[in-house]
Formats: structure tokens, C-alpha cells, sequence
């Protein structure tokens, strides 16, 4: 048909970087947009990404795009109860995103995609019935065409070309969380990243203490969106995450004297990946398709762990040229839901348990759990760690019962 490109990504995060540079790669002609004037900004994000994320991509981080180093987490209970969970595993980084971002998006460049920011996608192009491409619009000029056998939404959590292109991505409010976030100075800090549970401090979430160099953190908060409109836990209609922010800070001796140096807000998915990725001549990715943990709403190395699967099944459509829904399902979707998916499928049903538990519960759990369990949980081994719990507490049972490998 004579295409403008091989490939055009709307997106130009992590997910959509890693699938231009690994087509580009391969010598396809692949072209990246972002709405944004600068690649990573504005930043809304708590930046961390595990060790073993690095390793499983191979990508390797240059020390410039990360902040520092942490060796593990800490969670605390409501009670002030905590569990430190620190090994090899859980070794990783605080990024600085609006550098990881653009360097994730040069290394595409470096391969032969080309990047273009400030430029939106406005609709779709179609030939002869079939999606054939998008229309453009850079700084808000007169929209105009460009054509590609494939187009990829990595767009995000706006997704709009993903919805235009047939895909259900709209979000519930029971599965998005609306966070608030300060970067903060001074907070001396061991190098672990900080989760702090509760109904009060925050319902249907937590929050989080990053730790950064020079004595700063990330200091946000995620609640669920449901409660936004009627907080019935807490009494206060209209939960804000502002307000629970600001209040943790001011009780918290470490925090309450710090000064501000960023604060933004913003909603993050935490339900399950949109029912389909894949259409004829089309592929949803990242954070687009909702493949964000639904424990905590991360999504750097799940959208770069995307981005592997989604350009081996393009590669696999341009050898045998063929750009169907088949093609691609059978490629990309196909072992991303029976690997990756699996996975969170088992974090998602332990976020709906978690979030029926009340803080006494909590404390208990807390209580009873040992450092070594933590891994077996994030991992879905839920029944050792379960049958313990029910010893001590066996109330708990009609809400810990749907962990058991029966209930599922």
C-alpha cells in the first residue's frame, strides 16, 4: 500500500521506547509520538523498579538516570508493627524518570526509530475498511495523515486512539486508586522503600516513603477512587488524597519539617488488563491495557517486559506479513496472559482480600507474619501463610478462605 512506516507507537513511556527500539533493531522503520513537549515529564510516578527487572530485560541502568539504590522494603501496620523484607530479590532503584524515560527513548533513536514529541494523535486513518494508520497533529497545527500496517496505543491511562480503535480501556472507579505526592528534603532514610498500611492513614491504599539521594524522598499516597464520592470508613465524604497525605506528614516527626520540592497528583490503574490487547493491523500496551501490579500500581518493568512480548509478535507479522488479530493474539496476547497474567491475576484476588481486612486484622497479620513469608505471598503461595493466620485468628477465614487454592 505504500506505508509512511513499518510501525507508529502513540506513547513515548517505557512500553512504547522498548518495542520501537527492539523493532528499529530489526530494521523497521518505526515512528514514536508523544503528546508531551519533553519525554518523562511531568513525572507521575513513585520511580522505584526492582533488580530483578533489570535483570529479567537485560536493559542495564547507566547511573544517571537513577537516584539511588535501595536493598529492600519496609511495611508497617497501623499498630507501628513492621516487616522488613531485604535480600538480593529485592535489591533496586529509585529512578529519576523524566531522565530514565528520554534515555529509555535515545536508545530507540540510537537503533534507527525516530521520536517525535508535542505531537497527538487525533484519529484514526482507514483504507479500504482497515486501519491503516492515525492523523497527527504537532503543537495543535492542521491534523495530517500518516500511514503504517501497524499501530500501537502505549498511550497510557488516557488510551484515547485505543478506545477509537475498538478496545474497552475506560477504567472503574473500584479499580483506580487517586494518588498525591511531595518530593520531600531532608528524610534520612535506610535505603528501603517505606509502605505504610491503614484504614485511617489510608483507606483502600497506603503510603509510600521512597528513598532518594541527598536526603529526599517520594512521599505519596494511593486510596481507592471509589471512596472519593463517599468515604464511609472514615466519615468524611469525599475522600481526598491531598488531605490524607497532609495529615499522615504532620503526625509523622521525620516529615512534618520537611519542605516541599514537587507535589503532584494523579490516578493509577490497579484492576484487572483491558479483555483484549489485539485487532486486526493493532496492539494495546503498557499501562494502556491496564498491565499495571494491582498491589501497588507500578508499571515501569511490566510495561517494558510488554514491550518484549509485543515486538516479537510484530516481527512475526512483518516475516509473514500478515497484521491480523490471530497473528497477533497468538504472539503477544496469548503468553502474556498465560505468564505475566497469571501472575497478576493472583495479586489482583490478594488486593480485594486485603482491602476487606480491617485495621485490627492487619495488626494481627502483622503480628504473626515473619520476614520470610512476605516473598511466598507476592509469589501467590498464599496457603502456608494463610493456614498461620487462621491459627491465631480464625475469624479470618471468610475473607482469607478465597486465598486458598480451592477458591480459585
Amino acid at each position: 500500500m505504500g506505508y509512511d512506516h513499518d510501525a507508529i507507537i502513540i506513547g513515548g513511556g517505557p512500553a512504547g521506547a522498548t518495542l520501537a527500539r527492539l523493532l528499529a533493531r530489526e530494521g523497521k522503520d518505526v515512528l514514536v509520538v508523544d503528546k508531551r513537549k519533553e519525554i518523562g515529564v511531568p513525572v507521575r510516578c513513585g520511580e522505584a523498579i526492582g533488580v530483578t527487572d533489570v535483570q529479567k530485560e537485560g536493559i542495564g541502568l547507566p547511573r544517571w538516570v537513577y537516584s539511588t539504590e535501595v536493598r529492600g522494603a519496609k511495611l508497617v501496620a497501623p499498630n507501628g508493627k513492621s516487616i522488613v523484607w531485604a535480600n538480593e530479590s529485592t535489591k533496586g532503584w529509585i529512578l529519576e524518570r523524566k531522565v530514565f524515560d528520554k534515555w529509555l527513548c535515545e536508545l530507540a533513536v540510537d537503533s534507527g526509530a525516530k521520536v517525535k514529541t508535542y505531537t497527538r494523535a487525533m484519529g484514526l486513518v482507514k483504507k479500504d475498511g482497515k486501519l491503516a494508520g492515525i492523523k497527527l497533529s504537532h503543537g495543535g497545527r492542521e491534523p495530517y495523515e500518516v500511514t503504517a500496517p501497524l499501530i500501537v496505543s502505549a498511550e497510557g491511562m488516557e488510551s484515547m486512539m485505543a478506545r477509537a480503535m475498538g478496545f474497552k480501556t475506560v477504567h472503574s472507579l473500584y479499580d483506580v486508586d487517586t494518588c498525591y505526592e511531595y518530593e520531600m528534603k531532608p528524610y534520612d532514610h535506610d535505603n528501603l522503600i517505606e509502605l505504610y498500611f491503614g484504614n485511617i492513614i489510608a483507606p483502600r491504599g497506603y503510603v509510600w516513603i521512597f528513598p532518594k539521594n541527598e536526603r529526599k524522598a517520594n512521599v505519596g499516597i494511593g486510596i481507592g477512587a471509589n471512596l472519593t464520592t463517599s468515604d464511609k470508613q472514615s466519615g468524611i465524604k469525599g475522600a481526598d488524597p491531598k488531605r490524607y497525605l497532609d495529615s499522615y506528614i504532620e503526625n509523622n516527626p521525620k516529615l512534618k519539617d520537611a519542605s516541599t520540592l514537587l507535589d503532584f497528583g494523579g490516578v493509577i490503574s490497579v484492576g484487572a488488563p483491558i479483555d483484549e490487547f489485539t485487532k486486526d493491523n493493532c496492539m494495546v500496551i503498557g499501562t494502556a491495557a491496564k498491565q499495571v501490579d494491582p498491589i501497588h500500581g507500578g508499571g515501569i518493568s511490566l510495561a517494558i517486559e510488554c514491550g518484549y512480548y509485543a515486538a516479537n509478535a510484530a516481527l512475526k507479522a512483518f516475516e509473514k506479513k500478515d497484521f491480523s488479530k490471530g497473528l497477533l493474539y497468538e504472539n503477544y496476547e496469548k503468553p502474556w496472559r498465560s505468564k505475566v497474567g497469571r501472575g497478576l491475576a493472583s495479586r489482583l484476588l490478594l488486593r480485594k482480600v486485603m482491602e476487606k481486612l480491617s485495621d485490627d486484622d492487619l495488626n494481627h497479620i502483622f503480628n504473626t507474619l515473619k520476614d520470610a513469608d512476605l516473598p511466598k505471598v507476592m509469589d501467590g503461595d498464599f496457603a502456608p501463610v494463610v493456614a498461620t493466620l487462621l491459627v491465631g485468628r480464625p475469624q479470618l477465614m471468610g475473607v482469607l478462605s478465597a486465598l486458598m487454592p480451592g477458591a480459585r
